[in-house]
């Protein structure tokens, strides 16, 4: 017999090969109903999989959100099936067919390339197999027999040969013509698929590699119940209209340009006074929160990196370049006399710093540092540098080149607790400014790590403990932590619901180590301090694409590049719409006037389409009155209003920073 342990505690005795059904049947009838999978000992399994050892037991039915993954990677394999009879068996090669946090995705190797016209007739023939409830089997084979099965199909020959010897091999079935290696987990059959919908094609290389193929993946996303597909489809229309990428561009405020770099942004003037905004108010916090403000170099010897651990445990993220010492009238600026083989060996090698932390180390370490002085706080606007794949590069959200609100807190072990909690202040306060919802994730030590085992119990303690001293709930997130230390992670929300990367807060008992960083204490003894990591917002591109996204582009006013335009209804109202135009810069506002010899209607749809928080519309009436007929953006029509009583309407909203 084996001993089944249920999360209550109870231990259940079943025969060995007992399955997720027959467990859920012995607990409830209505269990053994919905079951739909089962974490086994943390494995997730689906309902028919047989139970050979004891173990713990998790059974998942609909409710539980990791269902979802079981349903969609089903999805997957449907779609693959129902592909197969759209283009013909012989001519679609499988790649890859996984779930996703969205949704799911396959990729296929076909001669004829699949359009957005085609997601319809796949559809349809998903829709058939799911009607007649094909049943998803699973089967154990030996290598000999899936290297037969798969002999024609040279992408699953090469992921049977990544699977090790010995480990088991598994394929499945859905309804007897269709068959993928898989080690699962499905749902029962597909008529248990009741609402899904594929959304887009594209491009991919095999494996994510661009020296490989580019296969066909088609997207697509499955739920349990109708409304929560439609809720979802809703989303991805609001998430379309927001899109930073396409928003950018229409309010000129940054490029990314392949002549000089995948990856790298080009701020316009609207971006650099949105960036530059964001910035001030972040300079004005740091400075309230006792931050001096340091710079440290781009590059950086390779060495430097190899003492942080970033060489070892980062590298392939890194950009390094060779740095020779040579003759200046001879080989600088000659290209016609190429670096020689030993020139590059005997090369200094530098990287461009990819984090922010070995340079603010080295100004902690330029002089002795007392336990009076403790805590130290630093904060730059560090612009990093990090290997992105091309493929996975995304507008403002995912590039190459970012620049980080960087902070690092060097403080005695006793004082630890605070500054976490004096981070997490300042956090919450960036939030409310911007009107962003959050989800706080506490991640744990890594499979690859420094330090010992000790340090990091103690460091991720202290993020657990200034939380709930604080009453905030969190998430642990097992082996998510930096290879230097655990990190608290908060999750930003926009307007539609969706996650953002914003804040962090890593703690850190192992740099210090590295570096032989002290601090005199009160005994006259060296001590070694403690390093909190920290950012606000995080990398700032990101931040803005966040920002860009939430708001739909829209800013508040203070955020706004531009704050007002200026309309007059005809060249005759030229005059005072220039005094009122000047009497609103003189105050500071951003304000501009549309002169453009055009119809009232065109200026206004011009200011829309740029999305200007106030339009002032003057003309005869307006003049005579010395007043201005306001339209807001978010409030429409709001009469007319005295030039005086508008400024100082604009400046307090500025100054409240209201959204």
């Amino acid at each position: 017999m084996i001993k089944i342990k249920l999360p209550d505690g109870t231990i259940l005795e079943f025969e060995p090969g007992v399955t997720v059904k027959d467990i859920a049947s012995r607990i409830a009838k209505s269990l053994e109903k919905n079951a739909v999978g089962a974490f086994f000992n943390g494995e997730l399994i689906d309902v028919h999989t047989p139970i050979t050892t004891d173990g713990e037991i998790k059974i998942i039915t609909a409710k539980d959100d990791e269902s979802l993954e079981i349903l969609r990677h089903s999805a997957a394999h449907v779609l693959a099936k129902a592909v197969k009879r759209a283009f013909g068996e012989d001519n679609v090669k499988l790649g890859i067919g996984p779930a996703t946090q969205e949704g799911f995705y396959y990729d296929f190797d076909l001669s004829e390339a699949i359009s957005e016209e085609d997601l319809e007739k796949i559809e349809k023939e998903m829709q058939k197999i799911i009607e007649n409830k094909e049943p998803f089997v699973r089967e154990e084979v030996t290598r000999e027999k899936a290297q037969e099965l798969f002999k024609d199909d040279p992408y699953k020959l090469e992921l049977l040969a990544d699977i090790p010897e010995g480990e088991k091999i598994t394929i499945y079935w859905l309804g007897n013509d269709f068959y993928d290696l898989c080690r699962g987990p499905h749902v029962e059959h597909a008529g248990m698929i009741k609402a899904f919908k594929l959304l887009s094609v594209a491009g991919a290389y095999w494996r994510g590699d661009s020296k490989n193929k580019m296969l066909q993946r088609i997207y697509g996303t499955a739920f349990w119940k109708k409304k929560e597909l439609e809720e979802y489809l809703h989303r991805l229309e609001e998430a379309k209209k927001r899109d930073h990428r396409i928003l950018g561009k229409q309010l000129d405020l940054f490029s990314i340009y392949e002549e000089a770099g995948p990856g790298l942004v080009f701020w316009h003037p609207n971006g650099a006074i949105l960036r530059q905004e964001i910035e001030n108010w972040v300079e004005e916090e740091h400075r309230k929160r006792g931050y001096q403000r340091i710079y440290t170099p781009h590059i950086m010897k390779a060495d430097l990196w190899k003492t942080s651990g970033h060489y070892n445990f980062y590298r392939e993220n890194m950009f390094f370049v060779p740095v020779v010492e040579h003759d200046e009238e001879e080989r600088l600026g000659n290209e016609e006399v190429p670096l020689t083989c030993e020139e590059i060996e005997r090369a200094n090698w530098y990287a461009v710093k990819p984090m922010n932390c070995p340079g603010h180390i080295l100004i902690y370490k330029s002089k002795v540092r007392s336990y009076r002085d403790l805590p130290v706080r630093f904060f730059e606007f560090g612009t990093v540098y990090r290997y992105e794949k091309s493929g996975s590069l995304h507008g403002l959200l995912r590039v190459r080149g970012f620049t980080q609100d960087d902070g690092h807190i060097f403080c005695r072990p006793d004082q630890l607790k605070e500054e976490i909690q004096g981070v997490l202040d300042y956090v919450m306060e960036m939030l409310n400014t911007f009107n962003l919802d959050y989800v706080i994730n506490i991640g744990t030590k890594p499979d690859k790590y420094i330090g010992s085992d000790e340090a990091w119990e103690h460091a991720t303690q202290a993020l657990i403990d200034a939380l709930k001293e604080r009453g905030f709930e969190y998430n642990i997130v097992e082996g998510d932590g930096a290879f230097y230390g655990p990190k608290m992670d908060i999750a930003v929300l926009d307007a539609i619901g969706r996650k953002w990367d914003g804040p962090t807060i890593q703690v850190d008992f192992n740099l210090p180590e590295r570096f032989d960083l002290t601090y005199v204490d009160k005994d006259g003894q060296k001590k070694r301090p403690v390093m909190v990591h920290r950012a606000i917002m995080g990398s700032i591109e990101r931040f803005i694409g966040l920002l860009i996204e939430h708001y739909a582009g829209l800013f508040p006013v203070w955020l706004a590049p531009v704050q007002v335009v200026i309309i007059p209804v005809s060249d005759k109202y030229l005059e005072y719409a220039d005094e009122v135009y000047e009497r609103l810069k003189k105050a500071g506002v951003r304000v501009q006037l549309d002169d453009e010899s055009a119809k009232v209607g065109y200026k206004i749809r011009k200011a829309e389409t740029m999305k200007i928080p106030y339009m002032l519309v003057v003309g005869e009436k307006e003049q005579q009155s010395g007043t201005v007929s306001v339209r807001s953006k978010k409030e429409g029509d709001l009469g007319a209003m005295d030039v005086d009583a508008f400024v100082s309407k604009i400046l307090k909203e500025i100054k409240e920073k209201s959204n």
